[in-house]
């Protein structure tokens, strides 16, 4: 079966009135998961607050205290010219790292098979020390060191579809030989921060602007499946940015619908024959709210098997 986790606390952080990372953005995807038939067919869990210890297996224990720390009363903080932090925004944040210790959890006791957070804010552009891009802890990188440190994994593979660079969850598993990270992205665009492909390790897939679904599909597919095959991970984490979509007004790739749904289902064939079919994924960008809530549904319909 496939989780569902969330949390009423990730509607309560917002960044200003037009800011694209908004509160809506969740509720975009549940209403497309309620009209695709798909919502109660899903086992819910409420997301938990991720610890200081499960913080600081992604990050920095001084960043950790000073963003904690940083946490406003009333108003906003600022922590780059993108990403704020009201009231609400810390608990907002434990809540989102926290759903991938939950959901990493849930798929390797073999309650579920597979999980989606609907959670905000992103994490993937979050650094080892560093806020930016909308992200303040690294969401898929607090899921993937509770995966190596509790469940004593070797072998995770992170797969990021969003449009920009997962710049963070490759600042923070750089030098992590346990963590594959494979990630598409429009180039050249923000954050500009991508290293070199290494073999075994780190894929990255530079994009132009303009690119089809059909390109997308052959570029992924040559460079990262037979890289995932020979790495033969145990558990599979997805960034699951849907601002490669066509609509999306902050990016200028043209994935569709069933890009989303096709890619979902190869990683769940690599997961089959590897990982025991465990996989899970978290929500990144995505900013237009009609496709945005269409392709989640359509991802999380794949992630169901159906």
């Amino acid at each position: 079966m496939t989780a569902y986790l969330s949390h009423a606390d990730c509607l309560l952080h917002e960044m200003g009135p037009d800011h694209p990372e908004c509160p809506a953005r969740l509720s975009a995807i549940e209403d497309a998961l309620h009209k695709a038939g798909l919502y109660d067919l899903l086992h819910h869990h409420e997301a938990p607050l991720a610890t200081e210890e499960q913080l600081k297996r992604a990050h920095d224990a001084d960043y950790v205290e000073a963003l904690i720390a940083a946490a406003p009363r009333s108003g906003h903080v600022y922590l780059d010219g993108d990403t704020s932090m009201n009231p609400h925004s810390l608990q907002a944040a434990l809540r989102a790292a926290g759903a991938l210790v939950r959901a990493v959890d849930l798929v390797m006791s073999g309650r579920e098979s597979t999980a989606f957070c609907n959670v905000r804010p992103p994490g993937h552009h979050a650094e080892r020390r560093q806020a930016m891009g909308f992200c303040l802890f690294n969401n898929v990188a607090v899921g993937a060191t509770h995966a190596l440190h509790h469940h004593r994994l070797d072998r995770v593979a992170i797969v990021d579809f969003d449009v920009h660079h997962g710049n963070g969850t490759e600042d923070i598993f750089d030098m992590e030989p346990r963590v594959m990270l494979c990630s598409s992205f429009q180039y050249p665009f923000y954050p500009g921060k991508a290293g070199p492909s290494v073999d075994g390790h780190r894929i990255n897939v530079p994009l132009p602007a303009g690119t089809s679904g059909r390109e997308y599909r052959h570029a992924v597919s040559a460079a990262w499946f037979p890289q995932l095959e020979r790495f033969q991970p145990e558990l599979i984490l997805i960034s699951a940015g849907f601002d490669a979509h066509h609509d999306d007004p902050l990016a200028s790739l043209n994935l569709l619908e069933q890009d989303y749904d096709w890619i979902t289902r190869e990683i769940m064939t690599i997961a089959g024959r590897h990982a025991q079919g465990r996989v899970v994924s978290t929500l990144e960008g995505g900013y237009a709210l009609r496709a945005l809530g269409r392709s989640a549904a359509a991802h999380v319909r794949a992630l169901m098997k159906l």
